[in-house]
């Protein structure tokens, strides 16, 4: 993955995050006060209840306002200007909490005027008979405003409204598990890519160390190749023109794994030409003919002699040539049968066509051929070398000078190959980017 296309999975993902948590707080939040209202609505509704029942018992009339007093988030004050009876006083809280819904404990306590101080407290857990506490007494705060009133205080407000918020909490939840996720994920791309640099380098100051022995080793071959006494014997000059043979291969090699490299690194340049096509199909094939006849395989050319000059890289086409029918042999039964064609499609295009009857590629594997180290999986059986490099190196090839490749193939039945040329300097140029899905 490119820096460029890291970046904007980062900035583009935090952007979601903080999006997603923006609406996940807003909602919480939100969620919070709707149950804070309505808690406060049940305890003045239940209050209200209980001061106009203590108000018939004692046949006063209320106070028209400044009745229920809210003195802190779980603490309320009622003003009855009449004495309270506790034990009747705690029948009706619980009676009117139950009628409002809220199950959940209290502690209340009685203002007592002659010493100041509120009295005769008691904690009311649900579902269990209340308990005189001194604790109660102590902790209510007195109301300098009113003579006569009694306090109640709720101090499990707080897990009250939070267990009507368990859904709300619970995708909160999930929500913080998905981002520590993605955070992963993050640190694990950014690690996966820092490995994957150093790997890159890694192959590319190896190939480069490779560069100046093969280099050596061919100009050695070359001094070998033209000594007076290496002539006069045949099998020397064989072995001497293996050694370069080989040895041109490996540069071959090397140079390809060089050009995949800066593929990735998006500085690859093409060195375009004006070049004649058939010329150059028939100087390959001269060297790759002699491959065919030794196990004994045939390889046609039909190729139109009268098509324009095309404006391509020479170094990069022979290879992607050489890529093809070596896919082409290597696959190939024991005996290959290879048709290499170059006909013209229209007036403006030339199609390239190499076509072969070896073991063809099953339908599920042709998405995935110009992938980069992929090879078709054969089981435990790999009669077959390579480095899965081959086809992608000839799709970025085709895609730099803007061409368009296309694969046809059934297994067991032979593989073709098919590569769209233009057969005029096109006006714009291509630069590479990254390879588009296979056609």
């Amino acid at each position: 993955m490119k820096d460029v296309q890291i970046l904007r999975v980062f900035f583009l993902g935090v952007m979601a995050i903080i999006g997603i948590l923006s609406l996940q707080t807003y909602w919480v939040v939100n969620t919070w006060n709707i149950n804070e209202e309505e808690f406060n609505g049940q305890v003045h509704r239940a209050l209200y209840r209980v001061a106009h029942a203590i108000a018939d018992t004692n046949d006063i009339i209320l106070p028209a306002s400044n009745l229920i007093k809210q003195r802190s988030g779980n603490y309320y004050i009622v003003n009855t200007e009449t004495e309270i009876n506790p034990s009747l006083l705690e029948f009706y809280l619980q009676k009117e909490l139950e009628k409002q819904q809220l199950r959940i404990d209290f502690e209340y306590a009685v203002f007592d005027c002659s010493n100041r101080q509120m009295v005769y407290g008691n904690y009311c857990a649900y579902g269990q008979d209340c308990k005189s506490s001194k604790a109660v007494q102590q902790n209510l705060p007195f109301d300098h405003e009113f003579t006569y009133y009694f306090g109640v205080r709720f101090p499990t407000r707080n897990n009250f409204l939070f267990g009507k918020m368990q859904i709300a909490l619970i995708m909160t939840g999930i929500l913080f598990i998905t981002v520590l996720f993605f955070a992963y994920s993050l640190w694990v791309i950014f690690r996966q890519k820092r490995f994957s640099e150093m790997q890159k380098d890694f192959i590319n100051n190896m190939t480069h160390e490779f560069k100046t022995p093969l280099s050596t080793i061919q100009i050695a071959a070359d001094v070998f190749l033209k000594h007076e006494e290496v002539q006069k014997d045949q099998r020397l000059v064989q072995y001497a023109g293996i050694i370069k043979e080989q040895n041109s291969r490996l540069n071959q090699q090397v140079e390809r794994v060089l050009d995949i490299a800066r593929f990735e690194k998006d500085n690859f340049d093409l060195h375009q030409e004006w070049l004649d096509l058939p010329d150059l199909i028939q100087t390959v094939c001269g060297s790759v003919r002699l491959r065919i006849q030794e196990r004994g395989g045939t390889l046609t050319l039909n190729l139109d002699q009268n098509l324009e000059f095309i404006w391509a890289d020479r170094f990069h086409l022979t290879n992607l040539l050489h890529s093809l029918l070596d896919n082409a042999i290597k696959y190939s039964k024991e005996a290959p049968q290879i048709e290499l064609s170059l006909q013209s499609l229209g007036a403006s295009t030339m199609q390239l066509k190499i076509q072969d009857h070896g073991i063809g590629i099953a339908k599920e594997y042709q998405a995935k051929i110009f992938e980069k180290f992929y090879r078709v999986p054969t089981g435990n059986v790999h009669n077959v070398k390579g480095f899965g490099l081959g086809l992608y190196y000839v799709q970025r090839i085709c895609f730099a000078h803007g061409w368009k490749i296309r694969l046809q193939s059934d297994a067991g039945e032979g593989t073709c190959m098919a590569i769209q040329i233009p057969r005029t300097h096109p006006k714009n140029t291509p630069v590479y980017e990254s390879a588009p899905a296979v056609r």
